[in-house]
């Protein structure tokens, strides 16, 4: 028989594994708060809580590691003695509040759009004439992978472009992702997504824009052009976002490789989309309770997805992937971001003919670099320009934003 009793000055209740505390606990775990969005543009600074930083530490220094991966590879995932590596940096040299920093240097607003608050950055430029462009993100990306591309899209002058090149620059955090609200119902998927940066940018003012993207941000960017919405004069991708490409009969030699990359793809490298698409909700309670889990999840594709070799520190270091990881363990978003996953596997989406002006860029890193014939076949007289780069991969912006700004000069010079 169980006996309990109320005792006054007792200890505190002892559960049956022995550990003291209630169930219970959520209100002690450190969380951010973000402030209820409007349908005002709000200016925003990211303030990260002590006590978050400080839980971070200790659950660093829990860690429970795994045994060391059976093959000399990366074919079992992250490999254990790189992600040690990665997780001592970030113990002993990486600044908690490097994130907060460097985001706090960019003019930061939230505002409610269709309902949901959204974070971004809004980088006005200094020449008069400059063209309103909206840069969207993918996963395991953020904001974060833009940051070093922003300075010359705005102030083309101090960076080797010209006046005539400017851009005002907008980065919003996707549904679920980042500083932006998470959302308490299905619905948020590409289509909603793509109308909301509509009305982000009409909402700033802009009644002419440009639009770029890679991964979602691809299939967003992609999707708003389909829309055709007015004020929307041209998209710029970096990333294919047709599911199904239109392979020539018979495929030509470049489309025959892109398939090779397609299968390995397909095959070797899909369990991340199966995972997060049918069930975001089971990966999310590791991911939200191990840093060691999230930034283990998230290296596996700066490895498997970056031009580096399978060696992302080379190109990227571990500041800029711990900043990137940052993003998503801050706001505790790995359930809400892989969740967009679910989303998209239920639609609505629409593939075929977009409405704009289109420009595509080729980084060799990419998971499936695209053949040019795909594009056109895919965009017809839409497409008017395509280039192929000598370096960069998945995270283009992010491991080359000098090659990537002057892919974009050179798009927005023929659509301006």
């Amino acid at each position: 028989m169980l006996r309990t009793a109320a005792v006054a000055g007792a200890a505190a209740p002892v559960s049956a594994l022995g550990f003291a505390g209630t169930a219970e606990a959520d209100s002690d775990v450190p969380q951010l708060r973000l402030p209820p969005a409007t349908e005002a543009v709000t200016p925003f600074r990211l303030k990260v809580p002590e006590g978050l930083l400080r839980d971070l530490g200790r659950r660093l220094a829990a860690t429970r590691w795994p045994e060391q991966e059976t093959v000399p590879d990366r074919s079992q995932g992250a490999q254990l003695a790189r992600v040690r590596k990665l997780v001592r940096y970030w113990q002993k040299h990486y600044d908690g509040r490097r994130l907060e920093s460097r985001l706090n240097r960019f003019p930061q607003f939230r505002t409610k759009l269709d309902g949901l608050g959204f974070h971004f950055l809004h980088v006005r430029s200094k020449h008069a004439n400059a063209l309103p462009l909206i840069l969207t993100h993918g996963w395991p990306g953020s904001v974060v992978e833009f940051l070093r591309t922003i300075a010359p899209l705005t102030d083309p002058t101090a960076h080797g472009g010209k006046a005539s090149d400017a851009f005002h620059v907008v980065v919003p955090s996707l549904p679920g992702y980042g500083f932006s609200d998470r959302p308490s119902a299905p619905g948020w998927g590409i289509q909603r997504t793509a109308k909301a940066w509509d009305t982000l940018m009409h909402r700033l003012g802009y009644d002419r824009y440009v639009a770029q993207g890679g991964d979602w941000g691809a299939m967003i960017t992609a999707e708003l052009a389909r829309l055709g919405p007015p004020g929307l004069a041209s998209i710029h991708l970096n990333f294919f976002p047709e599911f199904e490409p239109p392979v020539g009969d018979p495929p030509t030699p470049e489309e025959q490789e892109a398939l090779k990359k397609l299968e390995y793809f397909s095959t070797q490298e899909f369990g991340y989309f199966a995972e997060q698409g049918t069930r975001p909700q089971t990966i999310g309670y590791g991911l939200t309770d191990s840093p060691v889990g999230q930034a283990s999840w998230i290296y596996e594709k700066f490895t498997a997805w970056t031009d580096s070799d399978g060696d992302p520190e080379s190109v990227l270091g571990y500041d800029q992937m711990l900043d990137a990881i940052m993003a998503y363990w801050v706001p505790a978003t790995a359930t809400s971001s892989a969740r967009f996953y679910w989303e998209a596997n239920r639609g609505p989406v629409t593939f075929g003919p977009v409405q704009v002006p289109l420009g595509f860029s080729v980084f060799p890193g990419e998971v499936v670099p695209t053949p040019k014939v795909w594009a056109e076949r895919a965009y017809g007289d839409k497409l008017v320009y395509f280039n192929k780069l000598p370096a960069g991969g998945h995270f283009a912006a992010f491991e080359q934003p000098a090659l990537f700004v002057d892919e974009l000069r050179k798009w927005g010079r023929l659509v301006r």
